[in-house]
């Protein structure tokens, strides 16, 4: 034992002090909270020009319902386009030109968009709204039904049921189907990002130490099955390292951002844009309360300590089949033609993900949870919808129960074909080196 706890701090030391392992490791966390909080700060960088749109009406019925605000003027001309073409013509505050030809309640094609340069997307969804709440007015008063806009109105209904969960003690808690099919998509893709990266650095080790003969000399002060538990163990803690900083600086740098970015924001311009969408700031502030209480309804404490369980299980049980790969082989081309097979088992866990998590009470779901080779990314995807104690602890048995087989079936291999050079090995002799 006190020479694998060496090993594990060899190859420890050897990958933390690494400057890929450095880079990615700061570099992961600044990229994730760029993702979260970009889209605030270009909410802030947004161009504050205010557009002037000249308007052509034919039909004299669109007046009202365009009307100037803070970011968009409305300036209605009664000349030919071409003429108005002529006059705007390196005019910098000139956005565009609509022209209006016939009554878009009977013709939704009597409307054109001039420009100078390309239209953005904003704009054209501005207008667009503004007409179509026009047109759909008309229409209501072709019927010459009193009170028929209001009947409509008052008839519009978007249902939004909430989800409330029954504590043991009779608690009510709110819950969200969709938040919870988010939660165990990102632990499921994670875990399954984990085990593919820090398995196939367990075979590129063993690979590297086998072309370089470095091994030779190891095992003349260790066994095989000793060197090949320390590196398996020795890159899992790299890899919990790395994963518990990413957390740590995660929380940190997007704290640190939130506060920055509090002090600045523009929040009559966050208003103004809120309005255009359709959203007061309270009606904002509502759904962030909302948010929160869903996230709380969830138990967090078991989906942490669960993904660290699963992804130790899954990595340990995948680790131990790359390092007999990486043993058997001298070069990359014959490792890819081993790793397919073993591969091929997390690949299917991704898309019995896929399914499970929109019925995580099925027979496919449960049985694909409790397969050792696919369990720990089904099982993750299963976890924010209440899985029983009984089948997540049958689950982790398996799991445990495999990688033990596995490790003992990988460590027969392994001291074997970490001695073999030059030969490219078949599944033939492999099965033989089991039987020794």
């Amino acid at each position: 034992m006190n020479k694998i706890s060496l090993i594990i701090r060899k190859e420890y030391k050897e990958r933390v002090v690494k400057k890929s392992f450095i880079l990615m490791t700061f570099l992961t966390p600044l990229l994730f909270v760029a993702l979260i909080l970009l889209p605030s700060w270009i909410m802030q960088l947004q161009d504050s020009t205010k557009k002037y749109i000249v308007v052509v009406d034919r039909t004299g019925l669109y007046r009202d319902a365009l009307k100037s605000n803070g970011t968009y003027t409305f300036d209605f001309m009664d000349k030919p386009a071409d003429d108005i073409r002529r006059e705007q013509t390196g005019n910098e505050n000139f956005t565009a030109l609509l022209y209006i030809t016939d009554n878009l309640a009977q013709n939704p094609q009597g409307v054109t968009l001039y420009s100078e340069k390309q239209l953005n997307v904003e704009l054209k969804e501005y207008i667009e709204n503004l007409l179509g709440k026009q047109v759909e007015e008309q229409k209501l008063a072709a019927y010459h039904i009193p009170g028929l806009k209001e009947m409509v109105e008052s008839s519009k209904t978007q249902l939004d049921i909430p989800t409330i969960k029954w504590g043991a003690d009779g608690e009510e808690t709110e819950g969200s189907a969709e938040m919870a099919l988010l939660i165990g998509m990102v632990s499921a893709m994670m875990i399954y990002m984990f085990i593919i990266m820090y398995g196939t650095q367990v075979m590129n080790g063993v690979m590297q130490e086998k072309s370089n003969r470095i091994v030779e000399v190891i095992v003349s002060s260790v066994r095989p099955f000793e060197l090949m538990m320390g590196k398996i163990i020795g890159i899992a803690l790299v890899g919990l390292t790395q994963f518990l900083m990413w957390v740590v600086l995660t929380l940190v740098l997007l704290t640190a951002g939130s506060l920055a970015m509090s002090g600045s924001i523009d929040l009559s311009a966050m208003q103004e844009l809120n309005t255009m969408q359709g959203m007061s700031v309270s009606e904002a502030e509502g759904i962030a309360t909302e948010l929160y209480g869903m996230l709380s309804a969830f138990n967090w404490l078991q989906i942490g300590l669960l993904f660290l369980v699963y992804f130790l299980g899954g990595y340990l049980l995948y680790a131990s089949l790359f390092a007999a790969i990486g043993s058997a082989v001298d070069n990359e081309t014959d490792a890819n033609q081993f790793t397919l097979p073993v591969t091929l088992p997390i690949m299917l866990a991704i898309f019995a993900a896929l399914y499970s998590v929109r019925s995580p009470e099925s027979s496919f779901a449960f049985w694909f949870s409790i397969i050792p080779f696919t369990s720990p990314v089904v099982m993750m995807v299963r976890l924010p919808f209440d899985v029983p104690a009984w089948e997540i602890a049958l689950s982790l048995g398996v799991l445990i129960l495999s990688f033990i087989g596995s490790t003992w079936l990988a460590g027969k291999i392994y001291r074997t074909g970490i001695f073999m050079y030059g030969k490219k090995p078949t599944w033939q002799e492999m099965w033989k080196w089991l039987k020794y």
